[in-house]
């Protein structure tokens, strides 16, 4: 079954090129003077790449936070991750026109994963993690703070500033080339790779804080690394194509109610079927014949949220 569905996914993917509002001819794909080449490649291979790497990413970055944190309904954008980089490539926008906005966005977002780190070592100084609650109500808070300093940097905007961040804020993956998708793909696989290699770390960690102590793990230096490269990578994504929101949630609950295994041992499976999940969104959005293209986090949110209460109320059902 576990395979059959791998293959299907990868059917998708490599089908989506070709279903689109416009018919490609498909001997002239490989020829650079038609407009079929430029639709497919230009296009939709590279739209295609950039979604699959950024769903692997915020996938992943919410099955580690779930993980570190212990709670299954964190993600980078609930502790506020997200909200700093959406502010800071706002405030990049407004006042430092021409600057890089993945720049400004990894720098938003390190930020507010620094401010979580030091409150909550006040908190608790005895393990970073230890109240939940605690974090989740800090990271509440910045949410908040991040969202009135954005009212305030739309306020101090220009018209054309404002419409530019609002369709930021919306989510796009409309690109044109190869640059950014080689980019997010390269962050993508040092993002995955990165975290395969603290697999034996995370297994220790789902255990208890504790246990993980008493093996000789460095708790707080792996928690930290973590969440670091994490805040980085989640920075990188948002910086590019703005916030798109659910992917984190949804994907890391529906792998494990499909694979019943370990977070440790599910970290290829939630990158891979999250970028699967953001293709076929991006299929979706792309052919619903609207006068513009659908931003991405609704369609998103459209298809995650009816899909995982179904398979909350069947998992619930089969329990009884």
């Amino acid at each position: 079954m576990k395979i059959i569905l791998y293959i299907l996914a990868l059917l998708l993917v490599l089908c989506a090129p070709f279903i689109g509002e416009n018919s490609i001819v498909f001997s002239d794909i490989f020829d650079n003077s038609s407009s079929s080449y430029m639709i497919f490649w230009d296009l939709r291979v590279s739209r295609i790449i950039l979604a699959f790497f950024i769903g692997g990413i915020l996938s992943l970055s919410g099955l580690i936070f779930q993980t570190l944190f212990k709670n299954i309904l964190i993600t980078p954008y609930t502790l506020g991750i997200a909200s700093g980089t959406t502010l800071f490539t706002a405030l990049s926008i407004v006042f430092l026109p021409g600057f890089a906005l993945y720049i400004s966005g990894i720098f938003g977002s390190f930020i507010t994963i620094m401010v979580l780190y030091l409150i909550s070592k006040i908190v608790n100084r005895n393990s970073m993690l230890a109240s939940t609650n605690a974090i989740l109500l800090i990271g509440i808070a910045l949410s908040f703070f991040y969202s009135s300093a954005l009212m305030l940097v739309f306020f101090l905007s220009t018209l054309q500033e404002n419409y530019t961040i609002v369709r930021f804020t919306l989510g796009s993956l409309d690109i044109v080339g190869f640059k950014i998708p080689l980019i997010i793909s390269f962050v993508a696989i040092l993002f995955y790779l990165f975290v395969n290699s603290y697999k034996k770390e995370l297994k220790l960690l789902l255990i208890s804080n504790d246990m993980a102590f008493l093996k000789g793990l460095n708790v707080n230096r792996v928690n930290l690394a973590l969440l670091v490269v994490v805040s980085i990578a989640v920075g990188v994504s948002i910086s590019f194509v703005g916030p798109i929101g659910f992917i984190g949630l949804i994907i890391p609950h529906t792998i494990r109610l499909i694979y019943k295994k370990s977070s440790h041992k599910l970290i290829f499976p939630v990158f891979f079927y999250g970028g699967v999940f953001l293709v076929l969104s991006d299929l979706i959005a792309r052919n619903l014949n609207t006068a513009s293209t659908m931003p991405i986090g609704v369609v998103t949110s459209f298809i995650g949220a009816p899909f995982f209460i179904y398979l909350l109320i069947r998992k619930n059902s089969k329990k009884r």
